[in-house]
């Protein structure tokens, strides 16, 4: 397992690309919570999401150790992400990606002079691909989740949130392969273990809540959920034992909440967040937390979506 060495160790190797992202609050969101309601940024970093930091931390040391090529499988935002940091570096990616994928995060892959081949639906299509492009052009295959490097770079979330905000009470992630859930989970746990870790996931994407109540990963099916960074069939190998020593608590929210919570932060704050980040408010929206009175911080994951769309996801807001 990582620890928060290699946490603070990641912190450093990509401190020139990641910036520190903001905490946003909402009095409105904060009063239907019943809770005081923070919103750790992650839409507003650097490519759009929080995989930049894993991905930063897993090609920069890639590289180090003498990498000329990189490929990576992706929903889209940790294609993104590689491609970024690749591009930076001067080292050729490309990404494979599902054959329905965000076109805005395609146009961004490119934009970063990534190569995109589409494969399937699924991570366990698009994983062996991006694998064997790797070992056909002698480079290296950068996970989206399940690898220490990629874990501790998400967990520099975790440092921040502990700086940024006094008397964290509980902290909601989402979940879709579970890395940025360990990394926050060992950031947080071996720093503070007071503070609450929970977990968030679609109800149709479930296959991190059956795993935790059966104590083994276990798989699911293709997923349609709006929520697509949250994808999954399964968790890693190496994040799910993480989870199990660490994690609170695991919810459920379904799409309609999902799309409620997506629509709330759009008109009330003005921030466009994905589905995917949409379900640690819908989660604190719709009293899944059972908690009250207390400092809860929310990892908004990323702001990626297709600008045509927001009108599919897009409710009225209950007053």
């Amino acid at each position: 397992m990582i620890s928060v060495k290699h946490v603070k160790d990641a912190r450093e190797r990509i401190s020139g690309i990641t910036p520190t992202t903001p905490i946003l609050q909402s009095e409105q969101l904060s009063k239907i919570c019943g809770n005081q309601l923070f919103l750790k940024s992650e839409h507003l970093q650097k490519t759009g999401s929080f995989k930049i930091r894993g991905a930063s931390n897993k090609v920069i040391h890639s590289i180090e150790n003498g990498a000329k090529y990189v490929t990576a499988a992706s929903s889209g935002n940790h294609g993104q992400a590689v491609a970024y940091v690749a591009n930076q570096y001067g080292v050729p990616a490309t990404i494979v990606v599902p054959d329905n994928v965000s076109k805005c995060k395609v146009n961004a892959i490119k934009a970063y002079n990534g190569k995109v081949e589409m494969c399937g639906t699924t991570s366990a299509e698009r994983l062996p691909r991006a694998q064997a492009i790797a070992d056909q052009e002698n480079g290296v295959f950068i996970p989206p989740y399940d690898d220490p490097f990629i874990m501790a770079g998400q967990g520099t979330v975790g440092l921040e949130m502990l700086e940024q905000v006094d008397q964290i009470d509980a902290i909601i992630v989402p979940v879709g392969g579970g890395g940025l859930l360990s990394g926050i989970l060992t950031a947080i746990k071996e720093t503070n273990p007071k503070i609450k870790v929970i977990g968030v996931e679609p109800e149709i994407a479930n296959d991190t809540y059956l795993s935790l109540q059966i104590k083994k990963i276990t798989a699911i099916k293709s997923t349609t959920t709006i929520a697509d960074g949250l994808r999954t069939n399964q968790p890693g190998d190496l994040t799910f034992p993480v989870l199990m020593k660490y994690l609170d608590d695991l919810v459920l929210v379904s799409e309609d909440e999902i799309r409620q919570a997506f629509s709330f932060v759009m008109e009330r704050t003005k921030q466009l967040i994905e589905p995917s980040s949409a379900t640690t408010i819908a989660a604190a929206m719709f009293n899944k937390l059972n908690l009250q009175g207390k400092n809860i911080v929310t990892v908004i994951s990323g702001g990626n979506v297709d600008l045509e769309k927001i009108r599919q996801l897009i409710v009225e807001v209950a007053e």
